[in-house]
């Protein structure tokens, strides 16, 4: 799948495209009803089909010190719309010019002079433009000036209300894992380069691989079952730690997951860690000894979860 950049050219070969945007964050059955949307209408012309997402995420940008939110990496999310149809990513980098950009300027600018769509599809509530002041109504008007046409999708709704990228994440910081998993289709996952740790795991018969949560929003912290995604294409079990190992001196926050029946170095692997189950809060332990047991137990309840999964 191709990936572009709004600061470089488009190939000719994508000029004419039909263009999903939004920012896609979590990829979750709203923002695939858009992309969906925008796939169909450009197989149905003989188009290019694009998925548009912005990189940093607007709300980095105007509140730089706010908690970490992501849902997806760039890589994450060009495998999803790679997955679903789309021919190409857009990554829109947010930046100060961008948000200084009225909304007549971005159609203008952005969408018809610089990328060459002549279609758009968003969801029913994006807005875009200097103070958010471009809407699906404005695209229309300012947009058919130049012949750019556009479609919108209504939200998608549950029993609970409109699914939303508020709502997956709600549903994460409760340990809510299967809860998650029914608004994105698919398990939260997160995906990072295993760290060299001090080997503490491995010492008491339980190695992890280690992961930096980086930029990605942190569910409860606690115990999970979870599945890895090796580069080599297996799938295997395992228990995971997420939290700041408060039993252990200095406390560092980390993704310490156990994969089962595994022995081989990890180190410097790409994984994604595929969150399935909450098992417990994490905890203190009066000694190294109690916390074993309990993580021995923690290893039993996660295989007979994940024995119908891999």
């Amino acid at each position: 799948m191709i990936r572009l950049d709004n600061r470089a050219p488009v190939p000719d070969s994508l000029h004419g495209a039909i263009v999903a945007l939004g920012n896609f964050d979590g990829f979750h059955q709203g923002h695939q009803a858009v992309v969906g949307e925008a796939i169909a209408w450009a197989r149905a012309e003989g188009r290019p089909a694009i998925v548009a997402t912005f990189d940093p995420h607007p709300v980095r940008l105007f509140q730089p010190d706010a908690p970490p939110f992501r849902l997806t990496t760039l890589d994450q999310r060009q495998d999803l719309f790679e997955a679903a149809g789309a021919d190409a990513m857009l990554v829109l980098h947010f930046d100060r010019l961008m948000a200084s950009m009225s909304a007549g300027e971005w159609i203008e600018q952005v969408l018809v002079r610089q990328l060459g769509v002549v279609g758009v599809v968003t969801g029913e509530d994006f807005t875009f433009g200097k103070a958010r002041g471009g809407n699906p109504e404005v695209l229309r008007e300012v947009g058919g000036r130049f012949g750019l046409t556009n479609r919108t999708v209504a939200a998608v709704h549950d029993q609970y209300g409109p699914i939303s990228s508020s709502r997956v994440r709600e549903a994460l910081v409760a340990g809510d894992c299967e809860g998650a998993a029914r608004l994105l289709t698919r398990p939260f996952a997160v995906r990072g380069v295993v760290q060299h740790g001090n080997k503490f795991g491995r010492q008491m018969g339980f190695p992890t691989a280690n992961l930096d949560m980086a930029k990605y929003l942190r569910p409860h912290y606690g115990i999970y079952a979870v599945v890895g995604h090796f580069p080599d294409g297996r799938r295997i079990p395992g228990a995971a730690n997420l939290g700041i190992r408060p039993t252990i001196q200095p406390p560092v926050e980390l993704l310490e997951p156990h994969f089962f029946d595994v022995s081989e170095d990890m180190y410097d692997l790409e994984i994604e860690v595929a969150f399935h189950h909450f098992l417990r809060p994490e905890a203190k332990f009066a000694s190294i000894e109690e916390m074993m047991t309990q993580i021995a137990r923690d290893c039993v309840k996660a295989r007979e979860l994940l024995a119908k999964v891999v």
